[in-house]
Parts: structure tokens; C-alpha cells; sequence
């Protein structure tokens, strides 16, 4: 599985009762889905999981699932306190067609959460689990800091695909590049090198059968890019794919260390001010993609102030009046969040206004 690239972890929108408001949920997604983020993370820590009941928690995964586009990778956040609640969650994600499973560390009982502890957990979801495992620490919210060698150990397993790191310790981030180089996957990606799922091929099927009332795999030749030598490249179910190596990929939590991370190795972003700025999260990722550092620099200098404030600071209730500036559905947050007052949406205003997306 391919996950290079940013993805927004979106938000959980709610009728002023407190009620999910499905069709704004399925609005947000639809325009997410036109931007050129690589995917779409839901049930994250911003989208309020910890917030919702259980029938809630699916009944988002699955409006979420029918609202995005196929080409984008669809990363559910399925982590719980316990190993058996996160498999039926994780379960029910991959019955709906998602492609990764985001799982943070378990945190309620710190003082028991030893190497050992995070090992079992992880390595059973990992075994059990029907979608490849995203490791998830974010130590902000959770008071846990998953350790880079428990991170390391548990990159050998091979349905343990990355982490979202949410830290903010860039050199945490080079040293588990660095000592977690030796796990070499293949990845299904198109000829463009862009994430190729199950999903995604699924719907191509379906889009090729109604074109010729029938399905069908072969092999082509193409030249390899730079030169005479043919590349083999497979047409499965429609959609021409191609083998990539990649390595454990590790994704940054920060937007305001976007573009130092990249720098240390990580292969994208999973950041909560994309939910408000997506289009500005992304020019950093393909300015540094495409080797123009300078320019990578400055679109990071241009959002740091507000992806710290905003995001980090100020967190749910002003992320959600960010989108509000910016053409999503943002809205209210269910309590204990409360709303902005006046004078921090002011502030809202001024950080976001040189950030439309």
C-alpha cells in the first residue's frame, strides 16, 4: 500500500442538537475529493471518534465511504482501548471497502502500557486484521508517546504498513527512517506511481464491464522511462498497475513541520489543519516532491503560524470555523468543546485570511 502524500483527517459535522449531520459530512468529502490530497482519513482524533457511540462511528465510516472519490486511499481510524474492540471496528471498515486501518495507542492505563504491552496489542490487530495497520501516536491527546524502538520492532511485521507520527519530533521521525529501511514491501501503484487499492480496482472492474460487458487481465509492454528497456505493466480489471518498492512509511502529524519531516523521511502527512487548507498543505509536499526546496520553505513559513495556533492551540472548535471561512462544513463540536467566542474567531479570520482553499 502506497501513502505518500497528504491526507486531511476530516471532521465529524453536527446538527446545532449535537447530531451528525450526514449530507454536510458527505458534502465536505465530495470536496475533498476534488482537491489533490492523496486520501482521506476518517475517525481521526479530529474527526471526534472519541465522541461518537458505536452505531455512530459506522454509520460515519459508511456515508463517508459512499461520498469519496475511488482514486482516493480511505484510511479509517479504528483504534480503541482494547484489541478486540479495535478488530471490530477494523472488521466492519474493511467490509465497507476502506483501504487502511489508522490505529492509535491505547493509552487509558499509562502506567501499564509497557514495550511489551504495545507490542502484543499491535501484533495481534496486525495478524487478526483484514485491512494493512497504520500505527497511530500522538502524544498530545493520549499522554503517550509510542517509543521509536517499539516503532522499529514493529515495522518487521508485514501487515504493519507506517505510522502517523503526531509528536512534532523531527529527529524521532529521521531515526525510524533510518532503522526501519530494511522493510521492504511491493506496492501496487499505477504507471504514474500513484496508490493503487483493492477498491480501486473493484471499481474499475465495474466501470470496464459496462463498457464491454466483460473484465479481463493482460500484459503490456511500455518503455521504461529514460530509456529502451520494456517495463512490464499489468491491466488488472481496467486500471494499468505496476510493482513499486516501498519501505515501513512513516507520515508526519504536524503541519507546522511539514516540510523539516519530509526532509527527515517521512513520505507525506496526515494534519489537521488540511481540513481547513488542504490545497496549501499540499503545495508543500509537491514543492519538496519535485526538489524545489526554497519554494517548499516559504509555502511552510506561510502556514506555521496558523497550523500551530489554529490547529494545535486552538484545536477542534477552531479547525471547524477555518473550514467555515474556507467553503466546508465546519460547525460546532459536541461537549465538553465549546465554541469560539468573538474575539477568537477574530482571530480565526486574521490567521486564515491569506489561506483560501
Amino acid at each position: 500500500m502506497l501513502l505518500s502524500g497528504i491526507f486531511p483527517p476530516i471532521t465529524t459535522p453536527y446538527y446545532p442538537d449535537g447530531n451528525v449531520y450526514f449530507k454536510k459530512l458527505e458534502h465536505n468529502v465530495d470536496r475533498y475529493s476534488k482537491t489533490p490530497v492523496a486520501g482521506i482519513v476518517v475517525l481521526g482524533s479530529t474527526g471526534e471518534a472519541i465522541m461518537l457511540s458505536d452505531q455512530e462511528r459506522r454509520d460515519v465510516l459508511k456515508t463517508a465511504r459512499e461520498a469519496a472519490a475511488p482514486n482516493k486511499v480511505l484510511i479509517a481510524g479504528t483504534g480503541s482501548e482494547s484489541a478486540i474492540e479495535t478488530l471490530h471496528l477494523t472488521d466492519y471498515a474493511a467490509e465497507l471497502g476502506y483501504d487502511v486501518a489508522l490505529v492509535r495507542t491505547p493509552h487509558y492505563y499509562k502506567k501499564q502500557m509497557l514495550p511489551a504491552n504495545m507490542l502484543a496489542f499491535y501484533r495481534t490487530v496486525a495478524d487478526r486484521s483484514p485491512l494493512p495497520v497504520m500505527l497511530y501516536s500522538v502524544p498530545a491527546l493520549t499522554g503517550y508517546d509510542l517509543p521509536a524502538e517499539v516503532v522499529i520492532e514493529l515495522a518487521e511485521h508485514p501487515n504493519i504498513v507506517g505510522i502517523k507520527e503526531s509528536g512534532g519530533n523531527v529527529e524521532k521521525i529521521r531515526r525510524m527512517v533510518d532503522e526501519t529501511r530494511h522493510a521492504k514491501r511491493s506496492a501496487t501503484v499505477t504507471t504514474t506511481f500513484e496508490a493503487v487499492t483493492p477498491r480501486m480496482l473493484n471499481v474499475a472492474k465495474d466501470a470496464e464491464e459496462k463498457l464491454s460487458g466483460n473484465g479481463g487481465r493482460e500484459l503490456v509492454s511500455i518503455s521504461a522511462a529514460g530509456g529502451s528497456a520494456p517495463a512490464a505493466v499489468a491491466v488488472v480489471e481496467g486500471l494499468k498497475t505496476r510493482q513499486k518498492e516501498v519501505g515501513f512509511q512513516i507520515l508526519s502529524g504536524a503541519a507546522s513541520l511539514l516540510h523539516p519531516s519530509l526532509g527527515a523521511g517521512a513520505v507525506g502527512a496526515i494534519l489537521a489543519f488540511a481540513v481547513a487548507a488542504p490545497t496549501a498543505c499540499y503545495e508543500i509536499y509537491t514543492a519538496w516532491k519535485e526538489g524545489d526546496h526554497e519554494l517548499a520553505r516559504l509555502k511552510q513559513e506561510r502556514i506555521s503560524k496558523p497550523a500551530d495556533r489554529v490547529g494545535s492551540q486552538m484545536g477542534i472548535p477552531a479547525l471547524k470555523y477555518a473550514m467555515d471561512l474556507n467553503g466546508y462544513f465546519g460547525g460546532t463540536s459536541r461537549l465538553p468543546l465549546l465554541p469560539l467566542t468573538a474575539a477568537e474567531k477574530s482571530e480565526v479570520e486574521r490567521l486564515m485570511a491569506d489561506i483560501r482553499n
